[in-house]
This record gives C-alpha cells, sequence and structure tokens, in this order.
C-alpha cells in the first residue's frame, strides 16, 4: 500500500539484461534514495529537487530521475508548483490537523476489521514488530523505532482486507509522512517518555485484542492510541511548535 524502500544494488541494476527491467530499477532506485532522504529529514519541506541536480548526485541519466520523481509527487512527498519545480511538499496546520483526525477515524476501522480476517502468521508479526519497538531506546534509535511504528500500523491496515480502506489509509500515510516529525522540536532529538511509553501499552493491547480476534476491543485499542496521539491537547505535536507547518509566521 505504501512506500516501502527497497535496497537495489545500483552495480547490479545496470548490470540488468533487460533494457526495460533495467530502466524500471533505476527509476525506483532513485525514488527509493529519494524518499528516503525526505523520509530522514535530509530534505526539508519546501526543498527544490532539481532534475539535473538530482541525476548529478545520483550518478544517473536524467530519465530516471524524472520518473521518479513523478512517482513521489504521486505519493504525496513531493508537489509540482507550475513553472518553478518539484519540491518537498509542505503542510499547513490546517492539512496536519485534518490528516491526523482522519486518521483516528479511519485507523480504529481498519483494526475493527482486522480482528475479523487477521490470520495467525500475521498476529505473528505483529508481535514480533511490537517486541522491537519495546527494544529500540529512544532517543537514540527513534528512527528505528518511527519504521517499525509505521510498519506495524500498516500491517493492521493490511490484514483488514478492505481495499478501498487501504488505499485511503495508505495516502493518507504517504500524505503526511513520519519523516516530518524530524522537523518538530523535542521529538527527533531528546527523550519523550510520556509521548513513546504509552505505545507499546497501547500496542500489546491492540495485538491481544486482533489475537483474540475482538473487533470492538481491537478498534477501541486502537481509537485510544489515536486520540492520545494526535487528538489530545500536548500530546503527539503541539500545533505552531513544528517548524514543517506554514503557519504564517
Amino acid at each position: 500500500m505504501t512506500v516501502q524502500c527497497r535496497i537495489y544494488n545500483v552495480e547490479n541494476i545496470m548490470q540488468a539484461r533487460s533494457g526495460p527491467e533495467r530502466h524500471r530499477q533505476l527509476r525506483q532506485w532513485v525514488a527509493d534514495r529519494l524518499r528516503a532522504e525526505i523520509l530522514e529529514g535530509r530534505r526539508r519541506p519546501g526543498d527544490w529537487l532539481r532534475q539535473e541536480s538530482v541525476a548529478r548526485e545520483e550518478g544517473v541519466s536524467q530519465t530516471p530521475v524524472r520518473e521518479a520523481l513523478k512517482q513521489l509527487v504521486a505519493e504525496g512527498l513531493l508537489e509540482h508548483v507550475p513553472y518553478r519545480g518539484i519540491r518537498v511538499v509542505t503542510l499547513s496546520l490546517e492539512d496536519a490537523e485534518d490528516l491526523y483526525a482522519s486518521r483516528a477515524v479511519l485507523e480504529p476501522m481498519a483494526a475493527r476489521h482486522a480482528a475479523r480476517a487477521i490470520t495467525t502468521e500475521e498476529v505473528r508479526e505483529l508481535s514480533s514488530l511490537h517486541e522491537r519497538m519495546v527494544a529500540c531506546e529512544i532517543p537514540a534509535r527513534l528512527r528505528e523505532y518511527r519504521d517499525l511504528n509505521r510498519r506495524f500500523h500498516e500491517a493492521i491496515i493490511a490484514a483488514s482486507r478492505r481495499p478501498f480502506l487501504t488505499r485511503t489509509l495508505g495516502h493518507l500515510w504517504s500524505a503526511f509522512p513520519t519523516m516530518l516529525w524530524s522537523n518538530v522540536p523535542g521529538i527527533a532529538t531528546t527523550s519523550s517518555p510520556e509521548r513513546e511509553d504509552p505505545d507499546t501499552a497501547e500496542h500489546a493491547e491492540i495485538v491481544a485484542a486482533l489475537a483474540a480476534h475482538d473487533p470492538e476491543r481491537a478498534a477501541a485499542a486502537e481509537q485510544g492510541e489515536q486520540r492520545r496521539r494526535f487528538l489530545t491537547p500536548g500530546s503527539g505535536y503541539t500545533p505552531g511548535n513544528a517548524q514543517m507547518f506554514n503557519n504564517g509566521n
């Protein structure tokens, strides 16, 4: 549904027998590298991406770069500005609030459906992701924690077996990627136990509810996390405190 980063060896790509296959892999390789740079905050909201510069930096022709940029525009990480070019998307505070509120409604719905359809293997995968998150030391491994958290929620969404809901939530995750936390003061650079610690208990409850195939319990557990992180004042993010938001200041 989203934006899992693949790792390609560029030498292997260049040695691919098929011209079309080599072209496809180069495009994906460039897209994955740019996506990682955006998600990790190395390319910040508002940064311009010039096709020629990216091609030179990555050591490839402009054709796969052009197609990779189009792909990331479609994913919502970049935006095309007529007559100016392509830049990393910058969200308004209102955009962020709407996206958070949408997730707070739709992800509990996905958890409810997932509880009915999830397999034993999928529960094991969620348990494994949860255990790996618990083992992460914040803030030293915050980037890893965020990646695992995203995969955790994507796995629940996929287990819902609801294609439209999966596509919609995939778009929301792309429209407001986790990378933007790297621009929120106090989140990416300092320990935040009041924000991270409750996740472990909530994730454990979500896994338990899904393992029990209890739709209402799963929805309530997911809703509790979403409400705390996104709808409760002082949690998740503080309006006006995020450099990524274009709030008119």
